[in-house]
This record gives structure tokens, C-alpha cells and sequence, in this order.
């Protein structure tokens, strides 16, 4: 399974990276949005993984490009006070999110309970 994080903050980025390749998915990292868009545009990826607060293209403007180009699963990364990202994400059709901070586990549980929603559909 082909994963996309668009992250930031580099350490955060690298730890949940390595997470994700420990439980056997196969990861890209974008450190920001026009990157992450860069990304979408010329792989096919099973999940993406946006962090809410990007540089040049926010969480939100890159979700809006994803689903122009389908209904690949996106997990939001958000903080604990972002009862407004939350809800902003439902709006524009985000599939779950995950507050920070959040262990790897919990961030692998989420992934593996969005992929294997994706392919009930």
C-alpha cells in the first residue's frame, strides 16, 4: 500500500514516516502543499495524510484538489483546539481525522481502518 504524508515539520514528518514503513506501507513525504499536490498529480496513492497547516497550499486547498482528482482516503492531522478544522474537514469530505499528538500505533490503527473501508467500496 502506497501512502502520501504531507507534513511540515521535519521531525514529525520523519518519525511518522518510519512508523509507517515499520508497519509495511510504502510512504512519500511531501513538506508542503504545493509539493503534496506535486505528488498527487503523478503517483496513485492509497491514502494521504495531511497535516491541516501547510506552507503555500493549506490542508484544505490541497484536499480540494484531491478530490477533483477522486476519492482517495485522506486522514487529517489536527490539533486538539481545531473544533473549526474538524468540522471544516467533514464539509469538504475528508474520510477521518487524528488529533495531535498521537501515538504511532494510533496513527497505524487509523490508516489500516481507512484502508480497509476504501476497499469495501
Amino acid at each position: 500500500m502506497r501512502l502520501l504524508l504531507v507534513e511540515d515539520e521535519p521531525e514529525i514528518a520523519k518519525a511518522l514516516a518510519q512508523g509507517l514503513s515499520e508497519a509495511s506501507y510504502t510512504v512519500d513525504v511531501a513538506d508542503n502543499g504545493m509539493a503534496g499536490r506535486r505528488f498527487i498529480e503523478t503517483v496513485q496513492y492509497d491514502l494521504i495524510i495531511l497535516d491541516v497547516m501547510l506552507p503555500g497550499l493549506n490542508g484544505w486547498q490541497l484536499l480540494q484538489q484531491v478530490r477533483k482528482a477522486g476519492a482517495t482516503p485522506v486522514l487529517f492531522l489536527t490539533t486538539t483546539d481545531g473544533i473549526e478544522d474538524r468540522l471544516r474537514g467533514l464539509e469538504l469530505h475528508e474520510d477521518d481525522y487524528l488529533l495531535k499528538p498521537f501515538t504511532h500505533s494510533a496513527l497505524v490503527a487509523r490508516v489500516r481502518k481507512l484502508l480497509r473501508r476504501d476497499r469495501g467500496r
